[in-house]
């Protein structure tokens, strides 16, 4: 008896895998069809993925006679223990939550956050996915980047270019601004708003 319950159970867990595949890469292409945004398409697809495995593995413990039922007061005892000891796991899925709903970036964006510079990969409920721009792989906490300043390089359109030059003291100011200005005209791309300026910084 128990042989056939056991057997039942990892048909069930194995056919509720494949479909959790088949679900998520089907939500996934009909988001992206509709241009739905990138970083909610992949978390909506992971998140129905999950929750059909949990679904189906509660559902395989009534199989053996359990009931689902009785696991409410243990849980709900065991709640603060769970909470403890998963704190920093709650809290990278809370900063998740946050990042998702304030958006200071998405998937695609040129970032710098919790000393990682690189272009996010994904946005998932405990971790950001992150290549660096020398062709790695990071994984980034949530937390540790909700809880510090968080730089999308990206964000913008247009950014100011910083170009120092140093020049002998013996040289005439005036005339290295002339020579700069008329480089800078032919430098395709210049934008006249905002304009660019040549200032000297130090000596």
């Amino acid at each position: 008896t128990w042989g056939l319950r056991v057997l039942g159970v990892l048909v069930v867990l194995f056919v509720a895998w494949i479909v959790a595949g088949w679900a998520r890469r089907s939500l996934q292409r009909s988001l992206e069809k509709r241009k739905f945004d990138t970083t909610l398409t992949r978390f909506f697809a992971n998140l129905l993925r999950y929750a059909i495995l949990i679904g189906a593995a509660v559902g395989c413990l009534g199989i053996f006679g359990i009931e689902t039922a009785s696991f409410a007061a243990v849980i709900a005892a065991m709640g603060l223990a769970i909470g403890l000891a998963f704190q920093g796991t709650l809290s990278n899925f809370a900063a998740g939550v946050m990042l998702l709903v304030f958006r200071p970036y998405k998937v695609g964006d040129l970032v710098n956050v919790a000393g990682v510079l690189g272009k996010v990969e994904e946005l998932e409920l405990f971790t950001t996915e992150i290549k660096s721009l020398d062709n790695r792989r990071f994984t980034v906490p949530n937390s540790a980047i909700f809880g510090s300043t968080i730089e999308n390089i990206t964000h913008y359109p247009v950014r100011r270019v910083d170009v120092p030059v140093g020049v002998d003291y013996s040289a005439d100011i005036d005339e290295v601004r002339a020579i700069f200005e008329g480089m800078i005209k032919d430098i395709p791309g210049v934008l006249d708003d905002p304009g660019y300026q040549i200032f000297l910084a130090e000596l």
